[in-house]
């Protein structure tokens, strides 16, 4: 349980995996795949989905966040953004996630907590790939989680998007850069 918000189970894909029990992976094999949800879509982030189907092919471990608002939350009291109740259309995923996803459902920005890094530093990954929607909210939250937890982010910024327009996309990745380091994001 994550903070009595989430449960997720690491899905071990068997045959794929050759990682020495003693030995970290600097060659990410772990996807996140961030809040590709169809709430989310708009003409600023119609190419995602399939993007992200795609890329999929090329992980061992992938990770799948849906944000959910729930009631009474910050988001309504303070943003006035009642969207998103579970269950509704906003909250479905956009694409169809692969066998082996851990699906996340999370009702605050990152998914990135104390049980999350210890999932991953239990499968020996040091460096996460991270896609989705919206780079400047929860791809950027969920980046910089991992680095201050010691956990390689890569940003694949041309698997990115904010629904809020491509100049709030650019600006988060130039942010990026800054927070996480350059050769962090890739584009």
């Amino acid at each position: 349980m994550y903070n009595g918000i989430y449960q997720i189970t690491l899905v071990f894909n068997a045959g794929r995996d050759k990682l020495n029990k003693n030995t970290r992976c600097y060659m990410s094999k772990c996807l996140l795949i961030v809040d590709v949800q169809l709430g989310f879509i708009n003409a600023s982030t119609d190419h995602i989905p399939a993007l992200v189907e795609a890329l999929q092919k090329k992980y061992n471990y992938i990770f799948v966040t849906r944000f959910y608002n729930k009631e009474n939350s910050l988001y309504r009291k303070l943003i006035k953004w009642n969207r998103f109740d579970k269950g509704s259309d906003d909250f479905k995923l956009a694409f169809k996630p692969a066998s082996n996803a851990v699906i996340i459902d999370k009702n605050i920005y990152s998914c990135v907590d104390a049980s999350f890094i210890k999932n991953l530093n239990e499968n020996k990954i040091g460096i996460v790939d991270l896609c989705g929607i919206d780079t400047d909210i929860c791809v950027t939250k969920c980046a910089v989680d991992l680095f201050e937890s010691g956990i390689t982010p890569r940003v694949l910024g041309n698997y990115c998007g904010s629904h809020a327009g491509h100049e709030s996309h650019t600006h988060a990745l130039g942010v990026l850069k800054r927070f996480i380091g350059r050769s962090q994001v890739i584009e």
